[in-house]
């Protein structure tokens, strides 16, 4: 008979290893780019990657195939999903925002999901924040810009902007 002490860690290490109390591992299982572009403001939040648990994975791969073709089948894309363009889209973003210099002042990381630039990190100003992501917009094949920045210790908020006249 097993004595009372190894019984409850022997239960307990099974528990926690397989139960409740364990987290499940978290990837980039679609491989989302995610690039940190400046990092001259501290402390600013590292903001969180795309990271997904396996069941996620199951969740949102469907939706991610319906909308990563749906563009090409109706002719907005040349490639035959919309993804594929953000392994490239992600490297030009980040290096027309250090190219720029009005943002070396900034924390900033750039997140690509299906042509969409998702902004986060730390800025200055709330223009400084316009500015970015109306700059990002001017990068070829980027449809969309979703601004996470947070100005100062502002709380970070999102109002989606239209694109500027090219």
């Amino acid at each position: 008979m097993m004595k009372p002490s190894l019984f409850s860690f022997l239960f307990f290490a099974l528990f926690s290893a397989t139960g409740a109390g364990a987290q499940e591992a978290r990837t980039n299982a679609f491989n989302d780019p995610f690039l940190q572009v400046t990092s001259a403001l501290t402390p600013c939040p590292v903001p969180e990657a795309p990271l997904y648990t396996e069941q996620e994975v199951r969740e949102v791969a469907h939706v991610r195939a319906q909308h990563g073709g749906s563009c090409y089948r109706v002719g907005r894309c040349r490639l035959p999903n919309s993804y594929l363009y953000d392994a490239e889209i992600i490297p030009r973003v980040s290096q027309y925002i250090r190219l720029d210099g009005r943002f070396d002042d900034t924390s900033v990381w750039v997140q690509g999901e299906r042509r969409l630039v998702f902004l986060k990190g730390c800025v200055k100003t709330r223009e400084q924040s316009e500015a970015l992501e109306k700059a990002v917009w001017l990068v070829d094949d980027v449809t969309g810009v979703v601004n996470y920045l947070r100005v100062g210790e502002e709380p970070i908020r999102y109002v989606p902007a239209q694109a500027p006249q090219r």
